[in-house]
C-alpha cells in the first residue's frame, strides 16, 4: 500500500523559508515520477515542481517558483524533500506531494498517489 506523508509546514514570514518532507512507503523513489503540488482556497491546485528520480534526475519547475524553490530527495530515508525560500503571501496553502508511474507532469489529473497536505502560511 503506497503512502505518501508530508510534514514541514508552518507558518513564516515574507521573504522566509522553509522545508518540506514527503515520506513515501509501499514504493521506491527511484521508481516513481514525484511531484509537487499547492492548492489556496478558492484556488485550483496548482503544479510546484515535478522530478523523475534514477541513475540522471530529470526535474521541471512551474516558472513561479523557479530560483525560489529545490527539490531533493533521500533514498535511504525514501523521502523527498521542498525546500522553499524568499516566501511570498502568493505562496501560501497546502502543499501536496504526489506520485506516478512514468515521466516527468505537471498535471495533477496524472499522478496516482496522494499525501494529506501539509499547510504553508505566509504572514506579510
Amino acid at each position: 500500500q503506497v503512502q505518501l506523508v508530508e510534514s514541514g509546514g508552518g507558518l513564516v514570514q515574507t521573504g522566509g523559508s522553509l522545508r518540506l518532507s514527503c515520506q513515501a512507503s509501499g514504493l521506491t523513489l527511484n521508481s516513481y515520477t514525484m511531484g509537487w503540488f499547492r492548492q489556496a482556497p478558492g484556488r485550483e491546485r496548482e503544479f510546484v515542481v515535478t522530478i523523475t528520480l534514477g541513475v540522471s534526475d530529470t526535474l521541471h519547475y512551474a516558472d513561479s517558483v523557479a530560483g525560489r524553490f529545490s527539490i531533493s530527495k533521500n533514498n535511504a530515508k525514501n523521502t523527498v524533500y521542498l525546500q522553499i525560500s524568499s516566501l511570498k503571501p502568493d505562496d501560501a496553502g497546502v502543499y501536496y506531494c504526489a506520485a506516478r508511474r512514468g515521466g516527468i507532469s505537471a498535471n495533477s489529473r496524472s499522478y496516482d498517489y496522494w499525501g494529506q497536505g501539509t499547510q504553508v502560511t505566509v504572514s506579510s
